[in-house]
């Protein structure tokens, strides 16, 4: 499909979100929505998501499929997949499965129109040793905390001690992570 083509190539969808606990950027899918409709408007093309629920198990997976379809009536389909945590503290049911809907629904967006996250937090240069801090045995206590009561997630917290320099205490936060 020629339009695909064409709004791969001239889609811009920027990271304009930040987190605050992981300190990185990041675009979510109203962002990607938000950019990309001009350019359907232009190419004559209509995108559809929907979201279907999966059980595998005892788990619950949501299903996001973003389509595109041109005036000829073709089409180009893509998938992504989030599993619903369990438990999220400050959220309900509902919002559980709007946030696996939502993170669902990006990285379909993300692979229908090959958005590139190559600068993500993993892939960053580490700091300069002299920029990083030293974690406490008192944040560490914390942040194994944070994880047990599901209020962050472990790449959530992997993020947070890039800007932490090699010691006992960020030793023992990854040597729990390892275990989860």
């Amino acid at each position: 499909m020629k339009e695909l083509i064409e709004i791969q190539k001239e889609l811009k969808a920027p990271k304009n979100q930040y987190n605050s606990f992981g300190k990185y950027s990041y675009r979510n899918a109203e962002d990607i929505l938000e950019a990309v409709k001009p350019l359907l408007h232009t190419h004559g093309c209509i995108l559809t998501i929907s979201d279907e629920i999966i059980e595998v198990g005892e788990r619950v997976y949501i299903e996001s499929t973003a389509t595109i379809v041109n005036s000829k009536n073709e089409e180009v389909s893509v998938r992504a997949q989030a599993r619903e945590a369990e438990v999220q503290k400050g959220m309900n049911v509902a919002q559980i499965t709007g946030s696996s809907s939502s993170y669902a629904r990006k990285y379909a967006l993300n692979g229908l129109f090959l958005i590139d996250d190559t600068k993500d937090p993993d892939t960053q240069q580490p700091e300069k040793d002299s920029e990083l801090k030293t974690l406490s045995v008192k944040q560490s206590k914390a942040i194994i905390k944070a994880i047990a009561d599901k209020n962050k997630t472990p790449m959530q917290v992997r993020n947070a001690l890039k800007g932490y320099k090699d010691n006992t205490a960020k030793s023992v936060v990854e040597k729990y992570l390892n275990e989860i």
